[in-house]
């Protein structure tokens, strides 16, 4: 039997309550691609060379990013910050881009994503986009709430197989200038960037929604963490991750 690839999945953490933790939904979708999941703290980035076991990185939703790490300072609209978590997942994202291991980004991880690559968000899309559409639903987590439109031939198009026109929304925060090679490969109706893909590195995707909590009503959100997943093996068959 084949083993796994071991995918590496940060931690929320929860400084009042002195804990980490991250959301099944993250386990059971990696687990149902075919990943064996390994949860990652944000325990100091001199530890990162010992995380060269995991084969891949999904960076998963939570807190906002604190904006000193895209040189502004902290606007109304921007809420709690997790600064050793921030520390951490950057980090750690810079050395995957660098190593060419495969990241899927996911909503603060997509943000996360685009900030280590030299790109920057919006503090608060509600106060800093015209127009905006709501982007924090009250409704069930796997209910898409509101339109997305792909890119057609990108590689996040190619995964959903065009088949993809609503997606579930939690967040205030978004990805407005590009870190360098990436592109935009998917939006809302009101402009506000849903998904963002790199150019040249194996597989570095990001998306706002979540597609974790959507898969198991709507099986094509399966598709993105199995492209994730496949996207490894093709890394290692072409020697493209470096040890």
């Amino acid at each position: 039997m084949a083993v796994p690839p071991l995918i590496g999945i940060t931690c929320a953490h929860d400084i009042l309550a002195d804990r980490y933790f991250v959301a099944l939904s993250y386990v059971n979708a990696v687990s149902a691609a075919g990943g064996a999941p390994v949860l990652l703290p944000s325990i100091g980035t001199d530890t990162l060379r010992a995380y060269d076991f995991v084969d891949g990185l999904v960076l998963t939703g939570g807190n906002d990013v604190d904006p000193v790490h895209f040189g502004e300072e902290p606007l109304p609209g921007n809420g709690e910050v997790t600064p050793d978590r921030d520390v951490f997942e950057l980090e750690l994202t810079r050395w995957c881009l660098d190593t060419g291991k495969p990241i899927l980004a996911i909503c603060r991880g997509a943000q996360v994503l685009n900030i280590a690559a030299g790109g920057d968000i919006y503090q608060d899309i509600y106060t800093q986009v015209p127009g905006v559409l709501k982007h924090v639903q009250q409704a069930p987590r796997w209910y898409p709430s509101h339109g997305v439109h792909l890119e057609p031939g990108s590689r996040l198009d190619g995964i959903y197989q065009g088949g993809l026109s609503r997606v579930n929304s939690f967040h205030h925060q978004a990805v407005r200038r590009l870190g360098a090679g990436f592109k935009v490969c998917a939006t809302s109706a009101d402009g506000v960037i849903e998904g963002i893909e790199s150019t040249s590195h194996p597989f570095a995707v990001g998306v706002q929604w979540h597609p974790e909590a959507m898969w198991q009503r709507i099986p094509l959100h399966l598709n993105l963490f199995s492209a994730f997943i496949a996207s490894i093996g093709k890394c290692k068959a072409a020697g493209a991750v470096d040890a």
